[in-house]
This record gives C-alpha cells, structure tokens and sequence, in this order.
C-alpha cells in the first residue's frame, strides 16, 4: 500500500469533516473498521474514509445511528426502504451545485452533497447525459431529413392541384 493510501487520525478526520473524538466513537461502536496497526504505528486507507464519508452522508440524510449501523452491516438491508430526504437548507446557508449547460434553455442542476455523489460521479452523469442529449439531437436531424422529401411532395402536389395560388 503507498503511502498517499494511508492516512493518520488527524488526516482522516480532516477529510472526513469529522472530529477525532467522532471517528474513535464510531470505531468504538462497529460502525467504522478499526485502524491498521496499533498504537502510534496505526493508520487509516481509503476504505476508512469511504466509511466515514458514507456515514457522514447518512447522518445529514437523517439517519439515525441504529439505521447506519444497519447499512454498514448489511449495505442490502435498505430492503427497499427508502433513503429520508436531505433536510431542508436554512436561510443563509451556502450551497455547492455543479450546473451542467447542455443547449440554450436546458440546463442539469446537480446538488452534489443532497444526491450523495462524488465528484467523478458527477463527471460521468455529466457524460452520460451530454451523449443522450446528442443522440436525441441526431435522431431529430435525422427525422427531420427523412420528412423534407415529403414536405417537398406535399407541396409540389399542393401547387398542382391549386395552379393559380400564389399568383397575385
């Protein structure tokens, strides 16, 4: 494992936006994995961060810490139950959103921190959704060259059965 893997306590709750005494409570409690090592020599990876930033994610959704435990267990104990709504932001409170530009008029929004997304996650969403948006884009072209023929009969059959409109 390289070094940039592996993380101290005071690293770790740094990035996980959590207090030391938070980190050990929820080591304490089998909510979080122990550390590697033991004593001076312990050290947090990656996967101790995912954990406290998923329960980090679930305590701002509302869940209480019994229903985190529950997920941490078993993460297909949510049995279809689903995740509360993030709570409502408080007047003054600041928000990061991320707006995706797609074409003039149509605009994806997304509220990183309410969707529980990373951010290559949002890079992919932003990707996936860009390609869809061209793929409509060229069915709608494709559409509309496939109609022009048509319109270009209906007309012409127009102008034949109607010779003297359009004189005048």
């Amino acid at each position: 494992m390289k070094k940039s893997d592996t993380f101290t306590l005071d690293e770790i709750c740094s990035l996980a936006g959590m207090n030391r005494r938070t980190v050990r409570y929820y080591i304490q409690s089998g909510i979080v994995d122990r550390p590697e090592g033991s004593g001076k020599g312990a050290f947090y990876t990656r996967r101790h961060l995912e954990q406290l930033l998923a329960v980090g994610k679930w305590k701002r959704a509302g869940l209480n810490l019994e229903r985190i435990r529950e997920l941490v267990a078993d993460p297909e104990a949510a049995g279809g139950r689903p995740m509360p709504p993030a709570p409502r932001r408080a007047p003054g409170s600041i928000a990061v959103k991320s707006h995706l530009h797609l074409a003039p008029g149509l605009e994806l929004v997304i509220d990183p921190e309410a969707a529980g997304l990373a951010p290559e996650e949002i890079r992919d969403l932003s990707r996936r959704v860009t390609n869809v948006l061209r793929h409509l884009q060229r069915k709608k072209e494709e559409k509309e060259d496939d109609d022009l023929p048509r319109n270009i009969q209906r007309h012409a059959a127009a102008a034949k059965a109607d010779p003297g409109e359009g004189d005048g």
